[in-house]
């Protein structure tokens, strides 16, 4: 939508990785079977702009299971408006960890 754009009328960066961070939040609590934070992103690099209209892809694959945390690779794909052009918009790797329900680190569910 228009209101997530930025000043070069492109989406905005931040909704596209608040984005990423919903899909591998995700990911981690059905993994751990608990509730997960966010503790790290790394390698957060934009490739091209996606355009309003666009539609987001984001597709998670866990890369590392720890005794309380997990490393979860996130790409964001867009389809181009009303074609089937797909392109990758940004990746980046997501450090999640399990939390019980005190909000301490708990062991993830193997």
């Amino acid at each position: 939508m228009r209101r997530d754009t930025n000043a070069a009328g492109d989406v905005f960066g931040g909704w596209v990785a608040s984005h990423m961070d919903l899909a591998a939040s995700t990911a981690a609590e059905d993994r751990a079977g608990c509730k997960c934070a966010t503790v790290a992103v790394d390698g957060l690099v934009f490739h091209r702009p996606m355009a309003v209209g666009d539609e987001l892809n984001v597709y998670t694959r866990i890369l590392r299971v720890g005794r309380t945390s997990m490393t979860i690779e996130v790409e964001a794909i867009r389809r181009v408006r009303r074609t089937a052009i797909r392109q990758k918009v940004t990746q980046a790797r997501f450090t999640f960890v399990a939390l019980d329900q005190d909000g301490r680190p708990c062991m993830v569910d193997r």
